[in-house]
């Protein structure tokens, strides 16, 4: 692993939005999935649009056939999550240059909804980690 993590994901408190390399996803949803959480990787390779996102999101957190598809209704369904019954989620974004690069408003449209679900599975004392990966030369770059 590239990045070392001091992470209890059994703790509501240690959730957050964290980023790493894509040789770090595998290793902490490993480990996320150890503790019972329940681990959805999302690739964000080759971004275009928010409908490439919502068709993505929608397979990888088997969102309801009702999903709206916007940003409003993403942020509804990441603080609901009732469908997939676990005690906490976490959530690893492979490639997150590529939407970076392509729509940098979609990307921190994204990052502010999936703080706001931080906050609120922490309220609920619910485990809930959102893991971007990056090339590291994006590290400098990131203000999360």
């Amino acid at each position: 692993m590239n990045a070392q993590f001091d992470l209890d994901f059994g703790d509501p408190e240690h959730g957050g939005i964290f980023f790493v390399t894509s040789e770090d996803l595998d290793p902490l949803g490993d480990a996320a999935g150890m503790q019972g959480l329940r681990v959805c990787r999302v690739s964000l390779a080759d971004y275009t649009d928010r409908e490439l996102l919502f068709d993505r999101l929608t397979m990888a957190l088997r969102l309801p056939a009702e999903f709206g598809r916007n940003w409003d209704a993403l942020a509804d369904s990441v603080r609901d999550l009732s469908w997939l019954k676990s005690p906490g989620y976490t959530l690893l974004f492979d490639q997150a240059q590529d939407m970076r690069d392509a729509n940098e408003e979609d990307f921190d449209t994204l990052l502010d909804i999936l703080e706001e679900a931080v906050d609120y599975w922490q309220d609920a004392e619910s485990p809930f980690f959102v893991f971007f990966a990056l090339p590291e030369s994006a590290f400098d770059d990131t203000d999360a």
